[in-house]
């Protein structure tokens, strides 16, 4: 089995990169806090993976590496998207929403991306707490992108003995 990264990124409401979380089972966790968000820093982070792990990462968290920090992790990386996986079994909406009908719980159950956004600024302004909670919510992206892939691979199994 691949050596997986499972990652997600927040930004800021001027779209600069504010956290890379990377998640590796079983408990090895990585979080990449502005300003230290670099090429460097995230191929470090992401030295012995063979495959990346995200949701709408194809769409959006690559992109924006891309973009920012000028690597394309898709060049370095197999790369797995996990919601073109859920829109195969009819489950559709952010991770949030997917979370939810398949019973996937968070700590910080009610936050959005812009709720993150909202939370960066906030610690830019000075509120230490903010920050704390911005980290707890990325580390819950990125720790439910695994517990959504078990949720998958039970999925897969039953449409394939349904068959």
């Amino acid at each position: 089995m691949p050596e997986r990264a499972y990652l997600d990124i927040e930004t800021s409401y001027s779209g600069i990169i504010t956290i890379v979380g990377v998640f590796r089972p079983p408990d090895e966790l990585a979080q990449l806090t502005f300003p230290e968000v670099s090429r460097k820093a995230l191929l470090e982070v992401l030295e012995g993976t063979d495959e990346i792990v995200t949701f709408w990462g194809h769409r959006f968290d690559l992109p924006v590496i891309a973009r920012a920090l000028g690597v394309n992790l898709r060049e370095h990386f197999e790369s797995r998207d996990h919601a073109d996986h859920c829109h195969r079994h009819g489950l559709y909406g952010g991770l949030k929403i997917v979370e939810k009908v398949l019973g996937i719980g968070r700590h910080l159950d009610g936050l959005s991306g812009v709720d993150a956004m909202r939370l960066w600024a906030e610690w830019e302004s000075g509120c230490e707490a903010s920050l704390e909670t911005l980290l707890k919510y990325n580390e819950d992206d990125v720790v439910n992108l695994y517990l959504l892939e078990k949720e998958l691979v039970k999925l897969d199994l039953e449409c394939e003995s349904s068959l």
